[in-house]
């Protein structure tokens, strides 16, 4: 064995284990091949005067350039040789002169008077067309005269066909480029925090709600919640009992709480009616600030204000004054002074309670009143 070659295996060895690869490359090309697509439709007027000539006669077409050839049907009625019988022949042929064409085609006759295709006959693959030999024809059969008129494609004495011809052009070389960007799916952190408070895999601490008891995972209220943090990890945590009572508060206002804590959203309120979906929205408002949850309590404030009416406009107001929501209060203010709402907010039993429980926000509200009068 020569010093220069190598056994495959050994070959193989050495580029696994004697070299060292310091870069790797990836390339990609691909080859395209272009078409050229064209049709004919020639019509033969006169048929019957056609007919009856040795085989061989033809009737040829204008000529046509389709993928920069020079193209020609020839029709034979009586056959296109003493060989074939009788039966009609259509050829296709490429007439351009020292030309070579890779091509694919299809003749068929067209129904009168609808010219709708009725049938046809094409090759299968393209294939080459040289002028210089045979294979520069392209031969079709057709039916015989008889199933011709029987099949509508011979009326009054003419007969139309279509060739649908494609030229191959050759083949465009173009660099493959991988796209760099992959498509990443939206985070579904929250859809999993949630299920971790549905199952209840993992709680460590129990609340007692109005009788009623929820459990929860410490670390994730303290993450959330300033106040969580506090009470379950701060001086005091050890001095708790392990069940943490929960007063002032509905089991469902504190269960909607935890919901957004660990999810981050409202949970779906299908089965409550407006006003006491409003009456959720208040409570969580007011769980919000207890909490120090303070995108909670943004979510509920723009909620009530979508949502004011002559009814709970000055319940809302109240709410907002008490916990510091100042664009919610001015929302408020805004609605209540306004000249389509004003008789009504002022005719409620709200806007009574008002005048006494918080004269501040009433002289508020007056206020706004007298500069619209002066504006």
């Amino acid at each position: 064995m020569s010093s220069d070659r190598f056994p495959h295996d050994t070959f193989l060895r050495i580029l696994a284990e004697g070299m060292t690869t310091t870069k790797s490359t990836e390339t990609a090309s691909r080859s395209t091949a272009t078409v050229e697509k064209g049709t004919h439709v020639f019509e033969i007027v006169g048929y019957s005067l056609e007919k009856g000539f040795s085989a061989g006669h033809l009737v040829r077409s204008g000529t046509f350039t389709v993928g920069g050839f020079d193209w020609a049907l020839s029709f034979y009625p009586d056959g296109g040789d003493e060989a074939s019988g009788s039966s009609p022949w259509i050829i296709l042929e490429l007439v351009s002169n020292g030309a070579e064409a890779r091509a694919q085609c299809g003749v068929g006759l067209l129904k009168q008077p609808s010219g709708l295709l009725g049938c046809g006959w094409r090759m299968r693959h393209p294939r080459t067309f040289n002028s210089s030999d045979s294979s520069r024809f392209a031969p079709f059969r057709l039916k015989s005269e008889a199933e011709l008129k029987a099949s509508g494609f011979l009326v009054g004495d003419c007969l139309k066909m279509k060739c649908t011809l494609m030229v191959v052009k050759g083949s465009q070389l173009s660099e493959i480029k991988e796209d760099s960007e992959i498509e990443v799916p939206p985070s579904d952190i929250t859809k999993h925090f949630g299920t971790l408070l549905e199952d209840k895999v993992g709680a460590d601490v129990t609340f007692s709600v109005g009788g009623e008891t929820v459990t929860a995972h410490k670390i994730v209220l303290a993450a959330r919640s300033p106040v969580f943090k506090a009470e379950l990890y701060g001086p005091m945590s050890e001095t708790r009992t392990s069940c943490v009572t929960i007063q002032d508060m509905q089991p469902a206002v504190f269960r909607a709480m935890l919901h957004f804590v660990y999810t981050d959203s409202l949970p779906r309120m299908d089965d409550l009616k407006g006003g006491d979906c409003s009456e959720m929205i208040r409570h969580l408002l007011v769980a919000s600030c207890r909490y120090a949850l303070d995108r909670l309590k943004m979510i509920c404030q723009n909620i009530l204000a979508k949502n004011l009416d002559a009814e709970t406009v000055v319940t809302t107001l109240a709410l907002a004054d008490q916990h510091d929501c100042e664009r919610l209060k001015k929302v408020c203010i805004e609605f209540i002074t306004s000249p389509n709402e004003m008789d009504a907010v002022l005719a409620t039993q709200g806007y009574a309670s008002l005048k006494r429980t918080c004269p501040s926000v009433l002289v508020e509200v007056l206020e706004k009143t007298s500069r619209l009068r002066r504006s």
